[in-house]
């Protein structure tokens, strides 16, 4: 009786990491990689124009920017989440030109606490020094080890404050339910996606290849990168 009752919990607990982590994986691979181009621009434009957004200051410091639109979290007590987006530098050695061709990311993460229901998060992460977007073009990136990150100010005209802040290599804000703020990924992994890199430029390229081989944009990106050229069309010394 009491082995039985043990294997019941430990097939509850199982079921409730497992479930929650397959169900935001097949939710985050719905999108083609032109999709999520498209959803990437539409989250980028409204979290860097909101009133309370990404302060252009910080904007207009950043090497690289990250968008994650639309990370799906679901779990009950074990939670999960699992995200697909696009990363664009400034282009040159320095990471002071226009911006580059996307890189198509992936992220993942988990969570624990008592939780249920399922929800869907868009994120904006601004690299804030070439050491920090290396590390992401390389390959999975630990956010918080092998990157340091912080939930970034937020409102048009804030600047960096804290130690913290003005230390970090990367910025996060995040925007769920039309509330807008600064949000840590610490713990989250961040790495460019090989398959959908593959069938968005028709051949297999690392992240570092897209970003230095000056690789054409699609069209897909066009939405993207006209507007991180509207909102940030040259690099403000730090």
């Amino acid at each position: 009786m009491i082995q039985q009752e043990i294997h019941y919990r430990l097939t509850k607990i199982l079921f409730g990491l497992v479930v929650p982590l397959c169900f935001v994986t097949l939710l985050a691979r719905a999108d083609t990689p032109q999709e999520r181009l498209t959803k990437a621009g539409q989250a980028f434009q409204e979290l860097v124009n909101a009133s309370n957004g990404i302060p252009r200051k910080l904007l207009n410091k950043a090497d690289c920017v990250v968008v994650l639109p639309a990370v799906k979290k679901a779990g009950f007590i074990v939670g999960g989440q699992y995200g697909k987006g696009v990363m664009s530098c400034r282009s040159g050695a320095t990471f002071n030109g226009k911006w580059s061709a996307p890189v198509m990311m992936q992220s993942s993460g988990g969570s624990f606490g008592l939780q249920a229901g399922g929800e869907a998060t868009d994120f904006v992460i601004l690299v804030m020094n070439g050491d920090g977007a290396r590390t992401v073009l390389k390959g999975e990136a630990k956010l918080g080890a092998d990157t340091s990150i912080a939930a970034g100010p937020v409102g048009r005209d804030a600047e960096a404050s804290t130690s913290e802040v003005l230390s970090a290599e990367m910025l996060s804000y995040s925007r769920s339910k039309g509330v807008f703020g600064g949000v840590s990924l610490a713990g989250t992994s961040l790495g460019p996606d090989t398959g959908d890199n593959e069938k968005l430029y028709g051949k297999k390229m690392s992240g570092q290849e897209i970003f230095s081989e000056g690789v054409k944009a699609p069209a897909s990106a066009e939405a993207l990168l006209s507007e991180l050229h509207r909102a940030s069309p040259t690099k403000v010394a730090k």
